[in-house]
């Protein structure tokens, strides 16, 4: 994170501030992913399908809001509308962790998901950073994602295993009012934003809709949440019958593959920066997912679950960090707020379907019919990036198009 022109102290306050922001809201979203398909069997009406429909359902209304939500953030500004998100956030997570029935979950995840402000969040972002720390600054966003899935994955078991499922979304509702301080209180006020905020251009939804590069990484971001949303209907299922590990005891398992998975992150991140190959580092991210998803569907054996955990978690915590700045970095100058809405949108989109379509083939197939059609997606998104993805991935590393 080192340049030539560090950031300087408004800028560092409000990246800061806003990666906690980010961090809290997802945290509360995550810590459920490894648990609904354990704890909602307990639920009244509970079926394979309602519950990936549960795990999922908040993406489809955080998709169907991002976008309208980033327009009104424009008019009445950014703090209004987060402040708004994460009111609905918490108002969501207090339904779900009342509700005794499966459907309840399912509307109280709607309410979670109605709270949709990641794009009006990255758009602040912009607002308050210079363009030459931009992409710096969207980076430490995406990492803070991936630090608050890390977090979500040993918290949650270990706060279900004391007080089940409905503690899980009372600690969220504490930590959507906690974002609320945040924002209030941390992030600099909208005349700075004002002051720094990039002029917007016109007809920048349709430009951003047909430019290439925007639609690979957008397509990219939709499978990385779709395959993460469908595994967690299976990987818990692989720990109780493959490892043995009773539910309480998940978080061990999720604690040693994702610090180990750290090791990986670091490597591919040297690769990329340093090494001046962030196209192979990015393609070999998703050669992991693809990896370790061929791992657990094939080879549901001790030794491949945790192998197939760990190397999961490498390509997912890379990509998921890496995406945003490519995103950044890839867009036209006036467009960045437009073409951070729709990438949000696809994030969430993949969420949703991931859950729903997930739950759907879980309970007609089995789990590893999910796994292998999420191995083919996988394989898709590779095939899709490999042709632009010199150019978007160099771009963002600031260097020249490496050779093939």
């Amino acid at each position: 994170m080192i340049t030539e022109h560090p950031m300087n102290a408004l800028e560092r306050r409000a990246v800061s501030a806003l990666a906690l922001l980010y961090s809290f809201r997802m945290l509360g979203l995550f810590m459920v992913l490894p648990l609904l398909a354990l704890y909602a069997t307990d639920l009244e009406g509970a079926t394979p399908a309602l519950i990936g429909l549960a795990l999922g359902i908040y993406g489809l209304s955080q998709a169907l809001l991002q976008i309208p939500l980033g327009w009104l953030s424009d008019r009445v500004g950014r703090k209004p509308v987060i402040v708004g998100g994460l009111l609905l956030f918490a108002l969501g997570s207090l339904v779900a962790g009342l509700a005794d029935s499966v459907q309840g979950v399912i509307a109280g995840r709607a309410l979670q998901g109605a709270g949709a402000i990641a794009g009006t969040v990255m758009a602040l972002v912009a607002d308050l950073t210079r363009d030459e720390q931009r992409t710096k600054a969207m980076a430490i966003v995406g990492a803070s994602i991936g630090l608050a899935f890390t977090l979500a994955l040993i918290l949650g078991p270990l706060v279900a295993a004391w007080g089940g499922l409905s503690a899980v979304f009372l600690l969220t509702v504490a930590l959507a009012l906690l974002g609320i301080v945040i924002v209030l209180g941390l992030i600099p006020g909208p005349g700075a934003a004002a002051a720094a905020r990039e002029e917007p251009v016109s007809g920048s939804l349709r430009r951003s809709l047909g430019e290439p590069e925007l639609l690979r990484l957008n397509a990219g971001v939709f499978v990385l949440h779709f395959v993460l949303t469908a595994s967690f209907l299976v990987i818990p299922g692989l720990l109780e019958s493959g490892l043995g590990l009773p539910r309480e005891r998940h978080w061990e398992a999720y604690l040693a593959a994702v610090l180990l998975s750290l090791l990986g992150v670091v490597v591919l991140m040297r690769r990329a920066e340093r090494g001046g190959r962030p196209r192979q580092a990015f393609a070999t991210g998703i050669g992991l997912l693809l990896l370790a998803l061929g791992l657990l569907a094939e080879l549901p054996r001790p030794l491949a679950i945790c192998a197939g955990l760990w190397l999961f978690f490498v390509g997912f915590n890379y990509l998921e960090a890496t995406l945003p700045s490519l995103v950044s970095k890839a867009v036209f100058a006036g467009g960045r707020g437009t073409a951070m809405g729709i990438y949000s949108t696809c994030q969430f989109l993949g969420a949703f379907a991931g859950g729903a379509v997930g739950g759907l083939i879980v309970q007609r197939y089995g789990g590893s019919v999910l796994l292998l059609t999420c191995l083919g997606l996988v394989v898709a998104w590779l095939l899709l990036a490999l042709p632009r993805l010199a150019s978007v991935a160099d771009a963002a590393a600031g260097g020249e198009l490496s050779r093939p």
